[in-house]
């Protein structure tokens, strides 16, 4: 995929700007973040726009940082009738009910020191790993923390773009 003649990056390049709008909320609900690869369209290819993407990340504040993690449901409680939150935290559906209370234990415990869910690139891994996970950035700090959430959001929005460019809107 890369390639400008991808369906995906062809329409996302040529979209209306509202259109490509909605669909990079959906990849990532920074408002920052989606200006920042709204402004430098039209992509040539997809590693084009990964490169904006991870840079875009880079730039973010901790208030964007804020309103992108906002977007995502806790680890265990994917969105009702949200497919890709259901898609990218498979690893939890079939965990046992003592996993998910320890998940919800865990996550609970996360927000009350950080002030915002944790976040993972939960696609492909356990809910085993996830806890995991969690259990090890409990010890972070809160800068600690603000950058691996940082780096988090770079793989999660490389996997939705993937999707994006390979689907369309």
């Amino acid at each position: 995929m890369t390639s400008s003649s991808t369906p995906g990056l062809t329409w996302f390049n040529t979209a209306e700007e509202s259109a490509a709008r909605a669909a990079l909320h959906e990849v990532c609900a920074s408002t920052a973040w989606g200006s920042k690869l709204l402004a430098q369209r039209p992509y040539p290819n997809v590693a084009a726009l990964f490169t904006a993407s991870d840079a875009g990340m880079a730039e973010l504040t901790a208030a964007d940082l804020a309103e992108a993690m906002a977007g995502h449901p806790p680890i265990g409680r994917p969105k009702p009738g949200d497919p890709t939150s259901s898609r990218e935290q498979r690893g939890m559906a079939g965990a046992s009910e003592e996993l998910k209370a320890e998940m919800l234990e865990l996550n609970l415990a996360y927000q009350d020191k950080f002030g915002h869910v944790f976040l993972i690139c939960a696609t492909g891994l356990t809910g085993e790993q996830m806890r995991d996970a969690v259990r090890t950035r409990l010890e972070n700090t809160p800068e600690q923390e603000r950058e691996n959430v940082r780096t988090e959001l770079v793989k999660i929005n490389r996997i939705r773009l993937t999707r994006l460019v390979a689907e369309g809107a």
